[in-house]
């Protein structure tokens, strides 16, 4: 299978983000620019002090890749890797963004005139190449996709998060946001002032605001659709292990085949074993697995879950890592449940081999939510409360929860699509499958983690964990997501199937 072999670009600031510290307040706050402030505005100490209180926290740009769902075969290396080198330059820019505050809280101007128009006027000309390629093997480009070219600076409480359109019937599985029902924890988005910092060791989040004591939180959870007389009601259980081995890259062959550091983020692995930007399907069959049924060669893989108490990890002087705002300890699961379970309507198909399933959304923060599928709780809470933008802080005993729902439907013919969404869809709210999409045996994993238990003092959150990100979503955990390739042999996958359908236990 072709790939794209050409590296990401190296980033025009490589510091790491921690450099902006030379700026901090108390508690790891920054003082941040105020890109809405008036040029007229000549006082270079008023502009600073009104600079702390308001903030461009991020950089929002709209999400290319999404918007092509119908690149040719013979262009998608050539756009994937132009794709990646858009998601470069996002973060060359939040690193710039990041490490010149100073210059923005003097001049009104200078996140628009310095950072926001360089980064506009080169991702016109990806935008360009991207168009140009995929002509030239006869497809068709969308239209207007030249407007997309500009990014906004936004602060860390204005999110697309709850206003997003879905696409391709690509409906993610109900997980209520905890924001109106939370009691307690670290407020709003916009409570209160507390957002004058981004918090966080790298101080790109997360901030006291994505905290709550799930205590606090009303009860979330929508009942599961009926089962028919058709249902499929078993599962098949495969033990794959936690990554303690600390299988780890910042790659993501599915997104960015062929590109290094193409997740920008560091994720864990287990399942096969050999997964990285230039795996090809003949890769995944040799890769060997981590999981006990040797016939199972699927990659699993999730990004890593950090607890930020100042100590750090292998990667904190590397790509994806520390150089793109993503420090602090790796915690290893102390559980990695993976099940396939059935339909509630009807039989499932097998999955084809090498399927490629994304769930969640990396960029949900700047996205919104069509794709987000974010679902974070703690023991003894998981059939009561589901969080999808809120970190749970969990009573002592307890121990925090990352689950996920991937899509139960597939279109029959592909393995993967031009956006890696619209071949696969979740099923509606009764169950079932549309669209003439068949259903196969539905992925879910569950990952539970001994974390330090988080805490909010003055605004300000201790010993605070986040999920690995792409350095411009600010750790946020509508941002959780989970990749799968689907690889078997031995007949594996029939027999998934066929235990799903006949109600076993496997």
């Amino acid at each position: 299978m072709g790939r794209n072999t050409r590296k990401r670009r190296t980033p025009l600031a490589t510091k790491a983000i921690a450099a902006s510290a030379a700026l901090a307040l108390g508690g790891g706050g920054l003082i941040w620019a105020n890109f809405y402030a008036s040029a007229h505005e000549s006082d270079s100490a008023q502009n600073y002090t009104k600079a702390a209180g308001t903030q461009v926290a991020t950089i929002s740009c709209p999400d290319i890749g999404q918007k092509l769902t119908n690149v040719p075969d013979q262009a998608r290396a050539d756009v994937d890797g132009e794709l990646a080198n858009l998601d470069g330059q996002i973060t060359e820019a939040y690193q710039r963004l990041a490490t010149t505050r100073d210059a923005q809280a003097r001049d009104a101007s200078f996140v628009q005139n310095s950072i926001l128009q360089p980064l506009k006027e080169r991702r016109a000309v990806i935008i360009d190449r991207i168009k140009l390629e995929t002509t030239r093997v006869g497809g068709t480009s969308p239209a207007g996709l030249e407007t997309l070219a500009a990014c906004t600076g936004s602060s860390a409480g204005q999110t697309n998060a709850g206003g997003g359109q879905n696409t391709g019937g690509n409906t993610a599985s109900p997980a209520p946001s905890a924001s109106a029902s939370a009691g307690g924890g670290g407020g709003g988005q916009n409570g209160g002032g507390q957002q004058a910092n981004n918090g966080g060791q790298a101080g790109n989040g997360p901030a006291a605001a994505d905290f709550v004591d799930i205590t606090t939180v009303q009860a979330n959870v929508a009942a599961k659709p009926r089962r028919t007389a058709s249902a499929s009601t078993g599962s098949f259980t495969t033990r794959c292990g936690v990554n303690a081995n600390k299988n780890h890259n910042t790659d993501n062959v599915i997104v960015a085949p062929g590109v290094t550091n193409g997740a920008h983020h560091l994720h864990d692995y287990v399942g096969n074993q050999k997964v990285n930007a230039f795996s090809s399907n003949d890769t995944f069959l040799q890769g060997g697995t981590s999981c006990q049924n040797k016939n199972d060669l699927s990659a699993y893989y999730w990004p890593v879950v950090r607890v930020q108490d100042g100590t750090q990890d292998f990667d904190q002087n590397a790509d994806g890592g520390g150089k793109e705002g993503n420090v602090g300890r790796i915690a290893v699961p102390s559980q990695a449940q993976i099940k396939y379970v059935g339909s509630p309507t009807s039989k499932v198909v097998a999955m084809p081999q090498f399927l490629r399933i994304i769930t969640g959304d990396a960029k949900a923060f700047v996205n919104g939510t069509a794709n987000a599928n974010a679902h974070w709780s703690c023991t003894g809470f998981e059939n009561k409360v589901q969080l999808t933008d809120k970190y749970p802080i969990c009573p002592r005993g307890s121990q925090m929860v990352r689950s996920f729902a991937f899509q139960s439907c597939w279109d029959g013919t592909n393995i993967d699509s031009a956006n890696h969404r619209t071949h696969v869809a979740f099923a509606d709210a009764g169950g079932n499958c549309q669209n003439g999409f068949k259903a196969i045996p539905q992925l879910t994993m569950r990952l539970v983690y001994n974390v330090p238990r988080p805490s909010i003092q003055n605004g300000v959150v201790k010993n605070a964990y986040a999920v690995d990100g792409f350095p411009e979503q600010l750790h946020k955990p509508i941002t959780d997501h989970d990749d799968f390739i689907a690889v078997t042999t031995g007949g594996l996958a029939n027999k998934i199937a066929s235990c799903v359908n006949r109600g076993q236990r496997c």
